[in-house]
Formats: structure tokens, C-alpha cells, sequence
């Protein structure tokens, strides 16, 4: 009898049942189903804003596993003042004076926008914890942490995505062979990465472990299967328009009467020369 196959979202899956090669029929349907999504996600957007909502996104991976293509589809049609993508590094300067999760707190969403983190405060339990960077009391201690951080968020009235696309070994060798070859990618290529490559095993055990202990009701991860572009960006956008859609009237926001109706009046006012000179 072959394997369970787990489908994406399901929480918290097993990494290694998860099917990485599912795929849309064509180009087509991905360029159909990526504007409508797009669409949705600028309505939301304008809901969010209108409402004073915040949200947070959460994106982690193992290296290559396509976290950049997917945000970038995610924020195309965004207006830049309602969103902030984080690219999450090592800490820096007097960050490391202070909790881990301290620098996070400064990045948090304003009332009517959206925060995208590229990796996250998750790094505790993964970088941090495979290269020594913490001590295994620290990034045991993390996962209760985390848990307690984002039900305080929750709670707060903040909503909570975190997605995690997954992909196998083989495809992981494929990408990092593509950005040694491709002039216009080689940049994304750092020592780090070199050092990970052959920590695949480790990266494995931890983001399990991750699931298993940091799913939780408030703010549960997803799990995209991600072998294939086009299918984890439009499967990335699926989930989180749904999210950050449930409950929420997308609806396009009316403007005020009485504002509408002077600015109207002023409109109508400087066509018949009627404004400042």
C-alpha cells in the first residue's frame, strides 16, 4: 500500500507525506487564476485599510523553496503604503541586546495595513537552533514563546497567516544549480546557503518539529506544495485571500456623503474657474 498523501493546509501535516508535484493544467490557468487573486488581495486590502484591520503573513522554507516568487505575486498589485515586507536576517547592531522576538515588535502592522515577514521569529527554532546560535534551553523554551506571542496578537485583533512551501531534495539541488548558472540570480546565493545545503536532514526534523508544536487554532501553518511555481504561488494567494477575507466585508469602501459632496463642489468650482489662481 503506497503512502498517505496529505493535501496542503492540513495541520499539522507530515512533511514527508506531502505531495511537492502538484501542478496547474497551463500557463493560462496560472495567469487566469493569478489576477483574480491579485484582484481580491487589493480588495482586501482597501477593506483592511478602511476598517483600521492588521494582518500578519508569515512566509518560512527551506532554502529555494520559492518564498520570494510568492511574496512578490502576493504585493504586485498592492498600494505600497498599506503593506511592509520584511526580509529577515541575522540580528543586528543593539537587536542582540534584547529578546529574540524584541526586533519583531518593532515591526508589527499599523491599524490598516499588512506585514509580510520573508523568514521570521521562527528562526529560533530553525536557523538558530541548527547552527548553535542559541543554547537547546532557549530554542526549546521558544515554542511556548512563539505560541503565547501570537495569540497575544490574536487576541489583539490581528490575523495570522503562516505558510510554509514545501519541496524535495531533488528540486532543491535543481534551484541552487539554476542560481549558480544564472548571472541575474546568483546574487540570492550566500554562504549561508552553502552551509544548508547539506543540512537538509536537520532543516527537515526541525520545520516537523516546528508544525507539531506552533500549529495552533489561532494561527495554524499551511503547508503549499511547492515543487512547481505556478502552483504555490496561486495555492499561497488561495489561502490568504480566504483568511483574510473570512468574516470581513470586502466590499469596496464608499466614500462620505459629505466629504463626496465637497469635493464635488470644489470640483465643480475650479472647471468654471472658479479656484485660486
Amino acid at each position: 500500500m503506497g503512502k498517505k498523501v496529505e493535501k496542503a493546509g492540513d495541520a499539522p501535516v507530515r512533511l514527508a507525506n506531502v505531495d511537492c508535484n502538484q501542478s496547474l493544467k497551463d500557463k493560462d490557468e496560472y495567469k487566469s487564476l493569478l489576477e483574480a487573486l491579485q484582484l481580491k488581495m487589493l480588495q482586501i486590502q482597501q477593506a483592511y485599510y478602511a476598517q483600521g484591520r492588521r494582518a500578519i503573513i508569515v512566509m518560512e522554507g527551506i532554502d529555494c523553496a520559492g518564498k520570494g516568487g510568492i511574496i512578490r505575486r502576493m504585493v504586485q498589485s498592492l498600494d505600497v503604503r498599506g503593506v511592509h515586507v520584511w526580509p529577515i536576517g541575522a540580528p543586528a547592531g543593539d537587536e542582540r541586546q534584547h529578546h529574540y522576538l524584541y526586533r519583531f515588535w518593532q515591526r508589527l502592522p499599523e491599524a490598516g495595513s499588512i506585514a509580510i515577514f520573508d523568514r521570521s521569529w521562527y528562526g529560533r527554532v530553525l536557523v538558530e537552533r541548527i547552527e548553535g546560535f542559541c543554547t537547546e534551553q532557549a530554542w526549546q523554551r521558544a515554542y511556548r514563546e512563539i505560541n503565547e506571542f501570537e495569540r497575544l496578537l490574536f487576541d489583539d485583533g490581528v490575523r495570522i497567516i503562516k505558510l510554509l512551501p514545501a519541496i524535495t531534495r531533488d528540486e532543491q539541488v535543481k534551484r541552487f544549480e539554476e542560481r549558480i548558472q544564472n548571472p541575474h540570480k546568483r546574487w540570492k546565493m550566500t554562504a549561508e546557503d552553502v552551509r544548508n545545503w547539506h543540512r537538509w536532514d536537520d532543516y527537515q526534523q526541525a520545520m516537523q518539529q516546528m508544525l507539531d508544536k506552533t500549529s495552533t487554532e489561532v494561527a495554524p501553518w499551511q503547508v503549499i506544495p511547492a515543487n512547481r511555481k505556478w502552483y504555490a504561488r496561486i495555492q499561497a494567494l488561495k489561502i490568504v485571500t480566504d483568511a483574510l477575507a473570512r468574516d470581513v466585508d470586502i466590499s469596496m469602501p464608499s466614500l462620505d456623503s459629505a466629504l463626496m459632496q465637497e469635493a464635488m463642489e470644489l470640483l465643480h468650482r475650479e472647471l468654471n474657474g472658479g479656484g485660486d489662481s
